[in-house]
């Protein structure tokens, strides 16, 4: 229920601005009347989440606050005999899903690796590029928010994301996802999960503030003897982009469900059609080759 956010971010925006340019010469007199033109509302500084796993007790408040302020159906009702995990995994209906990993310790006994997971807003989100509508963009939060009046069902977003957050619902057709409480961020409120979280699991505010704290916690644990602690996210890594929304772990990623090297597609195109034109040239070159002698 922690959120650091300055007390002159917590105004609210405005909705809209509404302008009317009279006398365009490429509209027709009249076509205008009574219509708005909405202005995009200011950039500000790019909010996100950091999610400390080593305080988390799994109590799923996160996921019952984020059903419950997204007006999202109950699912995963049924014993799914993973531990205590019902949903299993994020989907069209579960922006939050806390994970339970059991994992056998070398006296026998088991610990729990606990996590909730959610959309990471990615700042170079595969999901963002591979789709053909537009319906997903960046907000002036810096979240990617899902545009459901514009997205068209296709799915490329689903199978895109590397983290497999996006879910295509069986009611409408169409995609769903964490919009970081878009809502709530617009009146200046903190996102319902993170508002929700009992031992600050879950801390929402301007990604440099979190990020700072996210390295001292780490340096706390390393302090403490908890030598595996380490950020998921928090800095590029290889051809991704840092995470608007990452970790804490004591393990590794696919512990906790999480790809150890997420993949972006269009970080590898340009080498990928590099490749394609060198071959096309190459298979051309041998079949004039070929032709020639053939001719002869």
């Amino acid at each position: 229920m922690t959120s650091i956010v300055a007390e002159d971010a917590q105004t609210s925006f405005p909705e809209f601005r509404l302008t009317h340019e009279a006398g365009s010469s490429n509209v027709p007199t009249g076509l205008l009347e009574g219509m708005m033109i909405a202005l995009p509302p200011p950039t500000v500084e790019p909010m996100g989440f950091f999610t400390d796993t080593t305080v988390c007790i799994g109590c799923k408040a996160c996921e019952v606050a984020c059903k419950q302020w997204n007006a999202l159906p109950a699912d995963g009702m049924t014993w799914s005999g993973q531990s205590y995990d019902n949903t299993l995994h994020l989907s069209a209906t579960t922006w939050r899903h806390v994970s339970f990993a059991e994992e056998e310790k070398p006296d026998g006994g088991v610990k729990w690796l606990l996590n909730s997971d959610v959309c990471k807003h990615c700042t170079a989100a595969p999901c963002q590029d591979a789709c053909p509508t537009g319906a997903l963009i960046y907000n002036e939060f810096g979240n990617v928010y899902l545009q459901q009046d514009v997205c068209n069902g296709c799915g490329y977003c689903v199978v895109a994301c590397p983290f497999g957050v996006l879910g295509r619902s069986e009611d409408d057709g169409l995609a769903h996802k964490c919009t970081l409480c878009y809502d709530r961020q617009k009146d200046g409120l903190e996102p319902a999960c993170a508002k929700s979280c009992p031992t600050d699991a879950i801390v929402f505010g301007p990604v440099a503030a979190l990020q700072e704290r996210a390295q001292q916690r780490v340096t706390e644990l390393h302090a403490q003897g908890e030598n595996a602690a380490y950020l998921y996210g928090a800095e590029d890594a290889g051809e991704y982009k840092r995470l608007n929304a990452f970790f804490l772990l004591t393990d590794e990623p696919a512990a906790y469900n999480l790809p150890e090297a997420p993949r972006r597609p269009r970080a590898r195109m340009m080498t990928r059609y590099l490749w394609s034109a060198v071959v096309g040239i190459g298979l051309s070159a041998v079949g004039a080759v070929a032709v020639a002698k053939g001719g002869r």
